[in-house]
């Protein structure tokens, strides 16, 4: 089992003081290989918007976000609208974890898996827990999220509309702002110089956030009988599978070389994105 530090001075200093957006975190301060740093209050990482107090939105707006970029489906949206921040435009950029696991769920496994009238995973944890498909997501969400097609196009069209944001801040948010958020700031980290080690630091402060749902609804699992893997589905529900994602990394060396590497490869950025994108966003 492996052991992920959770840096104080990463909490400290890199979530945003908001208060009714969770997981919001600024990529600013993050020291790449070449010395320098991530430039502050340009590069954001979210769950949604849609609790946002006004406190929030007026602090988002001080940090003139240009871009809001929602990777949520159509139906994780419902009764969860995001807030509008002034000056902003809202794309919406759908990026679906579930894979194939949710593609042949029957309709009523679909409904007990993602609600019936708005998604919310804790309603449903304890079941999924014990749902083979579910499982199956849970095990499969990183592979899915780095090496199926649909999901490397839209992490594509990601990087363009960061690369056609020429002034103000980017945020990019999913529901919680951990998995497809988390995988789109590694990307963004390797784009930008940030060692593995950063990245995995990034990808794993998440944890922290979630920390005490995690040990809740995995006491309950417990209590309904369940092992170690089925709490390895509250883990990946509630928080961040960091180990798997490890391993989705090393499967990306082996495959392309390096992180960024596959960023050339699929992801289809060249010499000269990478350039644009290092002269923008680090100091």
């Amino acid at each position: 089992m492996m052991a992920f530090l959770f840096p104080s001075s990463v909490f400290a200093q890199q979530f945003l003081p908001v208060k009714g957006i969770v997981n919001a975190r600024d990529l600013g301060g993050y020291e790449v290989q070449d010395g320098r740093k991530v430039k502050s209050g340009m590069l954001l990482r979210a769950a949604h918007l849609a609790e946002a107090k006004d406190a929030d939105i007026a602090y988002l707006e001080g940090l003139k976000v240009a871009t809001v970029i929602d990777f949520r489906k159509e139906e994780e949206k419902q009764g969860k609208v995001d807030r509008d921040i002034p000056g902003a435009r809202y794309v919406s950029l759908i990026v679906d974890a579930s894979g194939n696991a949710m593609a042949n769920a029957t309709e009523e496994e679909k409904k007990k898996m993602t609600g019936r009238k708005k998604f919310d995973v804790k309603k449903i944890i304890v079941f999924a827990a014990f749902n083979d498909k579910a499982k199956a997501v849970a095990m499969n969400m990183y592979p899915t999220l780095l090496f199926t097609p649909e999901c490397q196009q839209q992490f594509a069209r990601l990087f363009r509309l960061v690369l056609e944001t020429e002034s103000g801040a980017v945020l990019y948010h999913c529901t919680q702002g951990k998995d497809r958020t988390g995988i789109a700031s590694a990307l963004l980290l390797a784009a930008l110089g940030a060692s593995r080690e950063t990245i995995v630091e990034d990808f794993d402060a998440t944890n922290k956030v979630y920390e005490n749902d995690v040990k809740k609804y995995s006491r309950r699992v417990k209590l309904w009988g369940g092992k170690e893997e089925e709490i390895a589905v509250v883990k990946a529900f509630l928080g961040c599978n960091t180990e798997n994602f490890v391993k989705s990394l090393d499967t990306i060396d082996a495959q392309y070389g390096s992180l960024l590497d596959y960023l050339k490869g699929p992801i289809g950025l060249n010499d000269e994105d990478i350039r644009i994108l290092r002269e923008r966003y680090l100091e």
